[in-house]
């Protein structure tokens, strides 16, 4: 069994790209050159400063096990760390206590029990962080959009920019836990707003999510407000016990859960989902006939001479389905394997 969690833990670091990075440098803080970063603030004179994200193995399945408890509902909580350069480095995150009647999908926010919360968490961090001489400032937050994968909503984008106002630097991060169970890897993205009015230069585009047609409104509203960091993982000697604690809680939620009767609703709901998109493609098709030779249907079907032609609303619909097929083979394999081990069947 011990052999079997080890292969499984190697499994889930190598999905996520985990680095080993050996020694604590990162684990490293100094006080007086954070509080210098944060006077001189030279992400005020530059709305792309920040650029990457490095997240502690730690953190990033603290995070995990927190949104995967109940993915019926969206979940929040901090993440702690420092900056060095154009990069958040996240060491360690806690959850928020959120009232599950207040969390409606992308409506996500911090109320007055989750603000006292942080302020008695972050003031018992200090406390003992004078103690071992290991300090760790808030440089972020986290939220979980229950299958619709990671970007901000235009409530995010309010939040983060009230965040980025009042204390920057400050980081938004968001994990989708449906996609993660049936991926097999943490399915996380982290982000900064832009100020209000700003006008960001054309974005080169990014690599294509399966958005339920129900969100693709707010996403598109909202797009040109926020941009993507680059975000890593890695994992040191510091973190390895408390790893290894937390490992041995996840590894037995996996070895006692099936991803096809967990996701089935998430499943049967992509499944729905590329049929209203299929209804829609053949309505634009019938409208386009005799006009148009080309069928490009889709928010990102204009486009100009020079540019990259963008994918047809059928070339992605038939991405969505290849995505659901592979979930649920994953999900086969993982059963049949299952079973194998511990009902010895040949």
């Amino acid at each position: 069994m011990s052999s079997s969690k080890d292969v499984a833990r190697k499994q889930w670091e190598t999905e996520n790209k985990v680095k080993d990075v050996g020694n604590d440098e990162y684990y490293k803080l100094n006080q007086e050159e954070q509080q210098k970063i944060i006077e001189k603030r030279p992400w005020a004179k530059d709305p792309h400063y920040f650029k990457k994200v490095k997240m502690s193995a730690l953190a990033l399945l603290k995070i995990t096990m927190h949104a995967t408890l109940d993915t019926r509902y969206e979940i929040m909580g901090m993440v702690q760390g420092k900056v060095e350069g154009d990069t958040f480095i996240i060491l360690d995150s806690f959850a928020l206590p959120t009232d599950p009647n207040d969390m409606p999908e992308s409506r996500v926010g911090m109320g007055q029990q989750a603000v006292e919360f942080t302020a008695k968490y972050v003031d018992m961090c200090d406390r003992y962080g004078e103690l071992t001489g290991r300090k760790e400032n808030v440089v972020g937050w986290y939220h979980s959009h229950p299958g619709f994968r990671c970007w901000l909503s235009g409530v995010d984008v309010g939040t983060q920019r009230q965040n980025q106002q009042f204390q920057d630097p400050f980081v938004a991060v968001v994990i989708d836990p449906l996609e993660t169970q049936a991926s097999g890897r943490v399915d996380l993205g982290s982000f900064r707003t832009y100020p209000e009015n700003y006008k960001p230069p054309q974005a080169s585009s990014s690599e294509y999510q399966t958005i339920p047609s129900d969100k693709v409104g707010d996403l598109g509203a909202w797009k040109d407000h926020w941009y993507t960091l680059e975000t890593e993982y890695f994992k040191s000697s510091t973190d390895y016990n408390l790893l290894n604690l937390l490992w041995n809680k996840y590894w037995i939620k996996i070895l006692t859960s099936s991803p096809l009767i967990k996701n089935r609703q998430y499943t049967n709901q992509q499944i729905i989902d590329v049929s209203v998109k299929l209804e829609k493609a053949e309505k634009d098709v019938t409208k386009s006939r005799g006009s148009v030779g080309n069928f490009e249907v889709g928010p990102q079907s204009a486009q100009k001479k020079n540019d990259k032609p963008e994918p047809s609303a059928l070339s992605l619909i038939d991405t969505d389905s290849q995505k659901i097929g592979a979930e649920v083979l994953r999900g086969v394999i993982s059963m049949i394997t299952k079973d194998m081990l511990f009902n010895n069947t040949k």
